[in-house]
């Protein structure tokens, strides 16, 4: 399976020299790392020669490396039914250097490029509708970023006097406390409840 997967990954590559610059075999899977800008091309040839023929296209999707700096990685998922095949394509880009869109290619990547827009903050240059597609109209920031703080930024309630929805900001309803983590068999500097009756 490997040994394919690796002759596969090495047609691919001679195939686009400049486009592609590397594949890995992992978990019986086929990864291709492209270069961003070259990206249609590499799909459409992945597409359209005979010896490829990934006409189905599975998903897009986003990961996000905050420590690099081009932090965010944008993946598509493709499938062969003719070879049975599958392959991940990646391509590298940072917040502000768009992705060119891959909608003229795989027309159904519209809704998934619109979505790592909206979650990720990733810019895919000639999209033909690029606006969040799963958060509000006025949203800030972009939720799977790691950077994005786990409460948000505003909370979102019905009011009913108002009789309309109210955006306000995140407000913590408990103080911070200091929580003690040690278990209490091995020993603590202080009485837990209830063993005062024990000794008693």
């Amino acid at each position: 399976m490997d040994e394919t997967l690796n002759e596969l990954g090495e047609a691919i590559k001679n195939a686009l020299p400049g486009a592609v610059t590397g594949y890995t075999v992992a978990f019986g899977d086929l990864s291709v790392d492209a270069e961003a800008g070259q990206i249609v091309q590499v799909l459409r040839l992945l597409r359209d020669d005979p010896q490829f023929r990934f006409i189905c296209f599975i998903d897009i999707c986003g990961v996000d490396y905050p420590a690099r700096e081009k932090r965010f990685d944008v993946v598509w998922h493709l499938l062969s039914p003719k070879h049975n095949r599958r392959v991940r394509v990646k391509v590298r880009t940072d917040e502000i250097t768009p992705v060119p869109s891959t909608v003229d290619v795989f027309p159904a990547a519209n809704w998934f490029e619109r979505e790592a827009y909206d979650l990720y903050g990733i810019l895919f240059s000639g999209h033909p509708d690029l606006r969040r597609i799963l958060t509000d109209y006025g949203f800030e920031g972009h939720p799977l970023r790691k950077d994005f703080p786990t409460t948000g930024f505003v909370e979102v309630r019905w009011d009913e006097e108002q009789k309309r929805v109210v955006y306000e900001p995140v407000k913590l309803q408990q103080e911070f406390r200091s929580f003690d983590f040690l278990s209490p068999w091995e020993g603590t500097d202080y009485v837990l409840p209830g063993d005062e009756k024990a000794k008693a």
